[in-house]
């Protein structure tokens, strides 16, 4: 009929870059956001329990420090700074294992102590309750420590404190157990496998509320 619209049939070869640009397109955005935007990590201790299971896999954002700025509370993906794998493993990519996981305590300046008599740790002369993602029943360090944290760098302690080689133990690395800002990988925001772990890693940000910057 005059006018009607009669479609051509594509042929082979069309049909071939179509079915290949599907497949790419969505591969480019996956390689574009790990390398830009995110990353995922396995974790193989349980020196974050029990907020991070042993072989939970998290996805880690690689917007902080580099766009966002990093807050204590955060759980945080750093490469080793000094050698601390020598005494334990704590996180993997799928490139790498030089890698840890732990929760940032003290940001640049930061006067952070242990313990008050009641078994808190201080940050500028202000105990923090750490009670909500400490592992039941242990306390907050068993080890005591008077550090005021270094411009550009990180103290950093793990939420399983009994079974956790942290800034406590690597006083003596050359940077004081601190970890510098410049080998923060990311900030943990999900655990997204086993289906049974999912969940949002929220920042405790109530615990530090009243804890004043540093001077």
């Amino acid at each position: 009929m005059e006018g009607s619209a009669i479609p051509k049939r594509r042929s082979r070869s069309s049909s071939v870059r179509e079915l290949l640009l599907l497949i790419l397109i969505p591969a480019l955005i996956v390689v574009l956001a790990r390398v830009f935007v995110a990353d995922l990590y396995v974790i193989p201790s349980g020196s974050m329990m029990n907020t991070l299971q042993i072989n939970d896999r998290i996805i880690t954002s690689k917007l902080s420090p580099k766009i966002f700025q990093l807050k204590r509370g955060d759980v945080i993906v750093f490469k080793d700074p000094a050698n601390w794998l020598g005494s334990e493993s704590e996180g993997s990519s799928l490139f790498s294992s030089e890698y840890l996981v732990k929760r940032l305590i003290g940001l640049p300046g930061d006067h952070v102590k242990c313990c008050t008599a009641g078994g808190q740790i201080t940050i500028n002369g202000v105990a923090i309750d750490e009670t909500s993602y400490i592992r039941p029943g242990v306390e907050p360090s068993t080890i005591p420590f008077d550090i005021t944290v270094m411009k550009d760098h990180l103290f950093v302690l793990g939420d399983n404190r009994s079974n956790s080689a942290d800034s406590r133990y690597h006083a003596n690395d050359g940077a004081e157990g601190l970890v510098p800002v410049s080998d923060v990988a990311g900030v943990a925001k999900f655990v997204y496998w086993p289906l049974s772990h999912f969940t949002h890693l929220s920042r405790p940000d109530s615990v530090f509320a009243k804890v004043p910057d540093a001077q």
